[in-house]
């Protein structure tokens, strides 16, 4: 049984990592984040998107581009999906799932984990391997970063600036 969802958690990997989810830059981001992997040399520059007219920052959308193994382009495809449409908090919760679980070094996830991570919970098996933990993190810390951008920018000089 084991066996049987490695293969399954792999499969998702590897479709993530071929049909990239978000992938691509949009125009009229509230945030932007660049972050490395200065260990292995996998980029990426994401940018969120919050919907207009919500009380609540809601994220509409993800937009990135970058280069890096499977594990990182796969890991920022299902994170595009994940949040799409959940309120920062929401986002924050995810985040903050996902960082601990690489933390647990491959400790199976709790029923309530598995739900709220949903395909993400694929990358439970990278969390064995140190040297991928980082990859499997680098877009998580991009979205950290984004929202952080797109929270404490002010709106009156967003427009302003060239990035």
């Amino acid at each position: 049984m084991a066996d049987a969802m490695e293969q399954l958690y792999q499969q998702v990997i590897l479709d993530h990592a071929r049909e990239k989810h978000g992938y691509g830059l949009l125009d009229g981001a509230a945030g932007e984040s660049f972050q490395v992997n200065p260990t292995c040399g996998d980029e990426v520059r994401l940018r969120v998107h919050l919907a207009d007219g919500t009380a609540a920052p809601v994220i509409e959308r993800v937009s990135w581009e970058g280069v890096g193994c499977s594990i990182s382009q796969a890991s920022i495809s299902v994170l595009s999906d994940l949040v799409c449409g959940a309120n920062v908090a929401r986002a924050d919760e995810l985040t903050e799932t996902f960082r601990a679980m690489m933390n647990h070094r491959g400790v199976p996830l709790t029923p309530e984990q598995e739900d709220l991570l949903d395909d993400a919970g694929a990358f439970v098996g990278v969390a064995r391997y140190p040297a991928r933990i980082k990859c499997a993190l680098l877009g998580w810390m991009a979205l950290r970063d984004a929202l952080v951008h797109a929270l404490t920018t002010d709106p009156e000089t967003a427009g302003s600036s060239s990035s």
